[in-house]
């Protein structure tokens, strides 16, 4: 069985298992992550989030005026299969460059080879409505009447901006709705299969393709589904598969 390490109780035995014999130097590196955000091939920042113009899959040419997104659960699983699961959940808003990174507390590990794992969203355990004070005032909570809790993503912005018909979209993902009461979890699991080595501070670099939202393995037509989302069991779905796809390991810094 997988053995599930808390970081707090790591703090305390790091002293007897993770000791430099040679010299008495207690190794245990610390680890931060920082997110990077493109388009294809182009960056997307806090510069020019709300002046860039990109064309998705569907040929619909686009501008972005507000991109947030939540991730939770950041997992390192060691080659001895042992898990450490660190604290507090990262809400990111592209229209703030210091939301892009995320230090958590208590994350000094043991040096080793790891793979790294975390949650899109919250899962059902910390999808709880009204339990965040901070996530409360961004104003990201999911409506009650349609499963209560939070918003995963909110991405917004204007489609067919080069045509007379412009239009807007409000790509919002977050718990489904399958019926009158009746909801399904909507979070996704996003796991690296790449092996981390991690011998000293680590700064795990994480790239965010922004465009696979709209691309694989749904090609999203915005003229069909652009608002409203939220309430559309079918479209939250495949913004769930599509969510799959979006995230890639980055660099891995020392």
């Amino acid at each position: 069985m997988k053995k599930i390490t808390t970081l707090l109780i790591l703090a305390i035995t790091l002293f007897t298992c993770n000791e430099d014999n040679d010299d008495n130097t207690i190794i245990s590196p610390k680890v931060n992550f920082t997110f990077n955000h493109h388009w294809n091939d182009a960056e997307i920042n806090n510069d020019n989030l709300q002046t860039i113009t990109v064309t998705n899959a569907n040929g619909e040419v686009i501008n972005i005026d507000r991109f947030r997104y939540l991730t939770s659960r950041f997992e390192l699983t060691n080659t001895n299969n042992e898990t450490y699961t660190f604290d507090g959940y990262k809400f990111t808003d592209l229209a703030i460059a210091d939301t892009y990174n995320f230090s958590p507390e208590n994350n000094a590990i043991p040096s080793g080879t790891y793979t790294l794992k975390f949650v899109w969203g919250f899962n059902e355990t910390d999808n709880i409505d009204g339990a965040y004070p901070d996530l409360n005032t961004a104003s990201w909570n999911w409506p009650e009447m349609l499963g209560g809790g939070y918003h995963f993503l909110q991405f917004d912005g204007m489609y067919n901006v080069d045509t007379t018909d412009a239009s807007p979209f409000n790509f919002h993902n977050g718990t489904a709705k399958v019926s009158e009461g009746v909801f399904e979890q909507n979070f996704a699991e996003i796991a690296f299969e790449t092996p981390i080595l991690i011998n000293s501070d680590t700064v795990i670099n994480i790239d965010m393709n922004i465009a696979e939202l709209f691309t694989n393995p749904n090609t999203w037509d915005l003229n069909v589904l652009d608002t409203p989302l939220m309430p559309n069991y079918d479209a939250q779905k495949m913004m769930q598969q599509n969510i799959m796809s979006i995230f890639n390991l980055g660099e891995i810094t020392q």
